[in-house]
């Protein structure tokens, strides 16, 4: 579904006057406990799931290889989940007969705990807490069941589900969503290999277990200092917001595809939509005016 996010955070960044983070929904402070208990990410309680990363391919005459291990923690249906990652990248070069060999490692953990993101940053020893904004636009459109949408967002993405396959024992959707193949789980990736400019990515599940009894532990951070980024706001300043957000929608609803590009494009500050093609901001915006319909039917 991380597909999926990146579009969702990118309509809230269209449809935010201020540039900044901004929660889109009706009566936060009034519903929160309600849209926390009925918000369903995935389609079972409770996992863990242990991954493999490989990665090889060449680009520019540049051979490229990598590989490592992902953790996912999650329990309270997705509300509560802990991601961490931790790999290797090597990246050969011969140019005109000089060979150089750069090596980057990753280590990166990300938490999310109903609507908060936590994303630790090992280099500097902090952790950075922002809203979760898939999760709130998720709050208002999804109905409680986050999987159901996601099936039509990313048929509205132009996947494609093409059959059903046995990973590790359980029976997966196969998703092809632009060529990049995907194995789902009642909504939890096993499996996904892609292939963009020459680099085959794959991420593979090793083992998983789902509906258990999951520890505290598991949920556990560093011990950083937190940091709250720009644009976290507090359900006050989120309700000044929804006050005027059916009129932006209502407005975004009406834009052609070179008005709404003119407008995203102006947003310097949105590196993801900066570095997007064409047909990729088409997709972005096809995507948006289906979740504003979703949202004006839902009147």
């Amino acid at each position: 579904m991380r597909n999926l996010y990146i579009i969702l955070a990118l309509f809230i960044a269209t449809v935010s006057c201020k540039g900044n983070e901004k929660k889109i929904g009706d009566s936060l402070s009034v519903h929160a406990e309600q849209l926390k208990s009925k918000l369903k990410r995935y389609e079972v309680q409770s996992g863990i799931i242990k991954y493999k990363l490989t990665i090889n391919g060449s680009v520019m005459g540049s051979e490229i290889v990598g590989g490592g291990s992902e953790s996912l923690y999650f329990k309270d249906w997705g509300n509560l989940e802990l991601v961490e990652e931790k790999s290797t990248r090597t990246t050969n070069t011969d140019i005109f007969g000089k060979k150089n060999t750069d090596i980057a490692t990753t280590h990166s953990m990300y938490k999310l705990n109903n609507g908060e993101s936590y994303h630790v940053d090992f280099n500097k020893q902090q952790i950075f807490l922002r809203r979760d904004m898939a999760m709130e636009l998720n709050k208002t459109f999804a109905n409680g069941n986050v999987h159901k949408t996601g099936k039509s967002m990313l048929e509205g993405m132009g996947g494609k589900l093409i059959g059903t396959e046995n990973f590790l024992g359980y029976n997966c959707e196969v998703w092809d969503i632009h060529g990049a193949k995907q194995l789902m789980y009642k909504g939890v990736v096993l499996k996904l290999e892609m292939t963009m400019m020459g680099i085959r990515t794959v991420k593979e599940a090793i083992d998983a277990k789902f509906n258990i009894s999951l520890k505290d532990s598991n949920f556990n951070l560093p011990d950083f200092p937190i940091i709250k980024e720009e644009g976290f706001m507090d359900n006050e300043e989120y309700e000044d917001e929804i006050e005027n957000m059916d009129a932006k929608m209502l407005m975004l609803s009406k834009m052609s595809f070179e008005e709404w590009k003119k407008m995203a494009l102006g947003d310097k500050e949105n590196e993801e939509m900066q570095k997007m093609s064409d047909q990729e901001l088409h997709q972005t915006y096809e995507m948006m005016q289906k979740v504003i319909k979703m949202k004006m039917q839902k009147k």
